[in-house]
């Protein structure tokens, strides 16, 4: 009787082990899947920005509902509208802002208390706004800024320091956003208002530099799909896959 516990004791352990050897492996696997995809909050972000560019204010509403439910705070779904008004200007900008706050006002008469978030840290660096706005586009594109200027930057020198200056310091600065998701919001804007294939190419080579990988952009072409139509989504993956070959 004694050698059947003992027995039995012994083969519990070891079927103990064996779930936990094969567990790991598991859970590792879950875990790489997850890093694979886009977070919930980022998809919000993308339809939020590439509807906001687009126009369509009856539907940002339903996805600004959407982006709130998936825990975006207010602060960062209003700094991401603020953002994309660099690249689609100040009119859909603000279109977007005055219905995100239709949108909260609509949630507070039901009861529905929305979590602001933090607000933007102030900036100490004492360097021009230029050197920092440089120092930030060399992080994101992993390319030094000091050679010579060519191009647009050289016909019009003067858009080159406002793009510097003022985007790249001004916006990309405030930390209510990480670049990789400020990232994920240009695309989206780019790959909504169409025409500017070169920018969203440069824009996705950056997601690429800061960590995001090819099946995440694949998903985001996917988004766009959903919410944009076809023929932007067939224009972004016609883009992306310049990217990606160019990568290789």
């Amino acid at each position: 009787m004694k050698r059947t516990i003992t027995f039995s004791i012994v083969m519990t352990i070891a079927i103990l082990l064996l779930v936990a050897g094969t567990a790991a492996p598991i859970a590792a696997q879950q875990k790489g899947a997850i890093e694979k995809t886009l977070s919930s909050k980022q998809q919000s972000m993308i339809v939020i920005a590439a509807v906001t560019a687009k126009g369509d204010l009856p539907e940002l509403k339903t996805k600004l509902n959407s982006g709130l439910e998936a825990g975006l705070t207010v602060n960062e779904i209003k700094e991401a509208i603020v953002h994309l008004y660099a690249y689609c200007g100040f009119p859909r900008s603000i279109r977007g802002l005055q219905t995100l706050i239709s949108v909260l006002e609509e949630r507070k008469t039901k009861g529905i208390r929305d979590t602001w978030g933090p607000e933007a840290t102030p900036v100490k660096d004492e360097r021009s706004k230029y050197e920092r706005g440089k120092a930030i586009l060399g992080t994101l594109t992993g390319a030094p800024q000091d050679g010579p200027k060519t191009g647009y930057a050289a016909f019009a020198p003067e858009i080159e320091v406002f793009l510097k200056a003022h985007l790249f310091a001004d916006i990309f600065e405030r930390d209510i956003l990480s670049y990789t998701d400020r990232e994920l919001v240009t695309v989206a804007v780019l790959s909504s208002i169409g025409g500017v294939e070169p920018m969203l190419n440069s824009h996705l080579s950056i997601c690429l530099n800061l960590g995001l990988t090819p099946d995440q952009l694949q998903q985001f072409v996917g988004i766009i799909k959903s919410n944009i139509g076809a023929t932007a989504a067939k224009s972004a993956q016609s883009v992306l896959n310049q990217v990606l070959t160019n990568k290789k």
